[in-house]
């Protein structure tokens, strides 16, 4: 799968997100975060919603059992810098809580149903991370 994550990246900023902003029926874009360990940039191609002006991530990880690397990166830092098409520009990461996270996980969940699979797959409550500073972006 990092194979393929690469590949995605790469032609996505190659073509400047004329190939490769959407994917399995989802609008995708490039989330660059900075490694925890490594200190590295770290860019991963994801889905985003939208909800409001909001823009957010579902850090599913397909249902498996632990986050995905790029949420621990946001922990760590939660400033990063996302690309929605040919628009490149500075975020920071939240992670939604509480009721927030409840009416957003629902709002997508509705439109999304694979979300729900992939929670029922996992034990952990699958995160929903708001990205501030993004909506002029998307």
């Amino acid at each position: 799968m990092k194979w393929v994550g690469r590949v995605h990246t790469a032609i996505y900023k190659a073509t400047r997100g004329l190939v490769g902003a959407r994917a399995d029926g989802l609008d995708m874009l490039l989330l660059t975060t900075r490694g925890r360990r490594t200190g590295r940039s770290r860019t991963t191609p994801l889905p985003w919603f939208r909800s409001g002006n909001d823009v957010l991530l579902i850090a599913s990880f397909g249902g498996g059992p632990r986050d995905p690397a790029w949420l621990a990166n946001l922990r760590a830092q939660p400033k990063a810098r996302i690309q929605v098409r040919g628009r490149v520009g500075e975020v920071e990461a939240r992670i939604a809580e509480g009721e927030e996270r409840e009416v957003l996980w629902n709002g997508i969940t509705a439109r999304h149903p694979r979300y729900i699979e992939y929670q029922q797959r996992t034990e952990r409550r699958i995160p929903v991370v708001v990205l501030v500073g993004a909506a002029s972006l998307a």
